[in-house]
């Protein structure tokens, strides 16, 4: 089997598909109150109190919540975020 030349490597590593968004997805748990919650989303995020509300609802009803979206550097910096609050909170693709 032949080797690929340095122009077909080439080729082919420029055949990539464009980056996606990311989402950052805070999930519920049996530790954190539903205020605590809410605080951290208006704290870390800077979201007015009815939106970090309905988010936080959002976690506690339906089990998670997207908080964020974009490229997937700064979605991994949010979920970190979410631990250091003491948060479970995950990255993932934008579902197609």
């Amino acid at each position: 089997m032949a080797t690929p030349s340095v122009d077909e490597e080439l080729d082919q590593a420029l055949r990539v598909e464009p980056d996606q968004p990311w989402q950052t997805v805070v999930w519920d748990d049996p530790v954190n109150l539903m205020s605590y919650v809410t605080h951290v989303f208006r704290e870390y995020f800077g979201l007015p109190r009815p939106v970090a509300e309905r988010l936080m609802l959002a976690v506690h009803n339906d089990g998670h919540a997207v908080v964020a979206q974009g490229a997937r550097e700064q979605m991994e910096l949010h979920a970190q975020a979410m631990h250091d609050y003491g948060l479970w909170a995950t990255v993932r693709k934008v579902p197609q």
